[in-house]
């Protein structure tokens, strides 16, 4: 039987840890309010039962689930939504315009997936169902989802993905912030913009943090992972840190040398704020050094090739 990890972040919000890899990786949110059960994140398929003991430990059953908001289809996030949407009748999937194709046909999302993962897929990421077109809601920039008598926002946060979504609950004080608000682990004082290819866009990722500044929350709640609540610190070292990692790949033509570049770099940086070196190898495995300086590479190549057809 799936172990249950649950914490409650706010009134009515509780996290569930998919345990995807061990504890304290990723992270879905249910939000219960008036009738209605909502989960922002649906994860990976290959940690449905966790995520079901989750919600079942939570007092809910997973049938009675009325809202599925993805921030983005990246599969740590999106891959179990077909699963669940088959389990709970009455839910809707909520998602980015761009998003929403892949989800009803996601062959080209896990073509794309195994090129990196190759025979590792279903063990990381399970089955990925399509999810029924009736049962997806693509949503607008500022339009808001009811979930009770709580009214979730949708902010149009992009940097990470072009279609990524940050779900903002503006009575609460509350913001779900995907991949755009970073990864943060164990709540240090250490913030990493997870860059994988193929869509890095630092310029719009940095207009997105200032989104975020913006609506001043009091809580951030990224899917890796957790509750933050020095939110102007966290937005400030998740810039600063973004910014040099994009400058660094400047510097890089080889992906090799730029992951232990970034290594070098923010391995120094995390060991300098915590007594803990397990979690160097926990950011890493979180976001991977060469996938990282994979999407950042492809960024300057798509610079370059803008810049010479100017």
């Amino acid at each position: 039987m799936a172990e249950a990890r649950i914490h409650t972040e706010a009134p009515g919000v509780t996290r569930i840890d998919h345990g995807w890899g061990g504890p304290g990786f990723i992270a879905s949110y249910l939000v219960a309010d008036g009738g209605d059960l909502a989960l922002i994140e649906a994860g990976p398929a290959s940690t449905r039962d966790a995520l079901l003991a989750g919600i079942r430990a939570a007092g809910h059953d997973p049938a009675d689930l009325t809202h599925i908001l993805l921030t983005h289809i990246h599969l740590d996030h999106a891959a179990g939504a077909g699963q669940l949407v088959a389990l709970a009748p009455r839910a809707s999937v909520y998602v980015h315009p761009r998003g929403a194709p892949h989800l009803v046909d996601p062959s080209r999302l896990l073509a794309s997936a195994a090129r990196i993962y190759g025979d590792r897929m279903d063990e990381m990421w399970g089955t990925m169902l399509p999810v029924p077109t009736e049962r997806i809601r693509t949503l607008d920039d500022g339009q808001t989802v009811r979930v009770g008598g709580r009214a979730l926002a949708a902010l149009d946060t992009p940097g990470h993905a072009a279609h990524h979504f940050s779900f903002h609950d503006v009575e609460a004080g509350l913001v779900f912030t995907g991949d755009v608000g970073g990864i943060r682990m164990d709540g240090v004082k250490h913030v990493r913009p997870p860059t994988p290819p193929p869509e890095i866009d630092t310029p719009a990722w940095l207009r997105s943090i200032d989104r975020l500044r913006a609506v001043d929350a009091r809580m951030l709640l990224p899917t890796h992972f957790g509750g933050i609540t020095d939110v102007a610190w966290h937005l400030d070292d998740l810039q600063s840190r973004l910014l040099e990692w994009t400058r660094i790949a400047g510097e890089h033509a080889d992906r090799h040398a730029l992951a232990e570049a970034l290594a070098v770099r923010a391995d120094a940086e995390l060991l300098a704020v915590t007594d803990d070196a397990a979690l160097v190898p926990r950011y890493a495995a979180s976001i991977p050094y060469e996938m990282m300086a994979a999407g950042l590479l492809r960024q300057e190549q798509v610079r370059a090739r803008a810049a010479a057809e100017a």
